[in-house]
């Protein structure tokens, strides 16, 4: 490759001889694009992250540092969605993410405000799908062919199952669970596990919340809360005042109540147990 025909090439970076850089692409040091990788014009890759082979960056993409990706991944193609006219959208994504094979991710829309974004510390395993508009935090984990329909929210450290599917507009809360080969069409509450071909709560992310050090009595409060938010009896209104007078300090539980209560506006339920696991 002659680096003079890329002035936005970091003098540090490693290009193999088959790579196709455009010359407008901003190219961060030490940063490695391996045979027969293809950055676009509009691309930005942070410093120290590596394209392993037949990697395609393309559009308003922007990667933040130490990121890497591996073979055929598909970052920044349009997006999946029959109103897309071409508008410049974007795709942000940060830093410290394993993006492995055959991964797909997709910029905005006009709909959805120009933008899909993704967090740091990431791993999205082979086959996993971020649709156009979606908003994923930090930490977060789609297992193998995980994937995202349009507009949909996932929160820190949530974890995909393999093969499940995500149905647009859906939120997913924080430390959520989502079993492998399920269909999600309703929101998941943060620290909450759910199942199913229609998936549905089957209760909280222990697992999860032990591996991040939550304590034993504020797992023991988000289980009595749970317990109580999910019951028969009363409104969800009323089992929400209740469970905000008893636990209104325990910030995990707020968590959840602030979840729902921002959630009134969407076109989305809040996905619940069935009436004989609500225990």
């Amino acid at each position: 490759m002659d680096e003079s025909l890329h002035p936005n090439l970091n003098g540090d970076a490693k290009v193999h001889p088959t790579a196709i850089v455009e010359p407008a692409a901003q190219i961060g040091a030490n940063v490695v694009i391996g045979p027969y990788c293809m950055v676009g014009e509009q691309v930005v890759l942070g410093e120290n992250s590596i394209l392993e082979s037949h990697v395609v960056v393309t559009g308003a993409t922007q990667l933040g540092p130490c990121n890497r990706i591996l073979p055929f991944a598909s970052i920044g193609h349009p997006p999946q969605d029959l109103k897309f006219r071409g508008e410049p959208s974007r795709l942000l994504i940060g830093s410290n993410n394993v993006i492995r094979e055959h991964v797909t991710m997709n910029p905005g829309t006009e709909g959805g405000g120009m933008v899909t974004e993704v967090g740091s510390n990431c791993l999205f395993m082979v086959g996993a799908h971020v649709a156009h508009d979606c908003r994923l935090g930090d930490h977060v984990i789609m297992a193998n062919n995980a994937t995202l329909a349009g507009h949909v929210e996932v929160g820190n450290y949530a974890i995909l199952g393999g093969l499940s599917a995500v149905h647009q507009f859906v939120r997913i809360g924080k430390h959520a669970m989502i079993g492998g080969m399920s269909g999600v069409e309703n929101d998941i509450i943060p620290y909450g596990s759910a199942m199913g071909n229609r998936a549905h709560l089957s209760g909280l992310n222990i697992v999860g919340l032990k591996r991040r050090s939550f304590s034993r009595s504020v797992i023991h409060d988000l289980r009595k809360a749970y317990r109580l938010l999910f019951a028969e009896e009363g409104t969800m209104s009323e089992r929400i005042d209740d469970v905000v007078e008893s636990f209104g300090r325990v910030e995990p539980v707020m968590d959840i109540i602030n979840f729902i209560r921002s959630g009134a506006d969407t076109s989305r339920a809040i996905c619940r147990p069935k009436l004989d696991r609500a225990a």
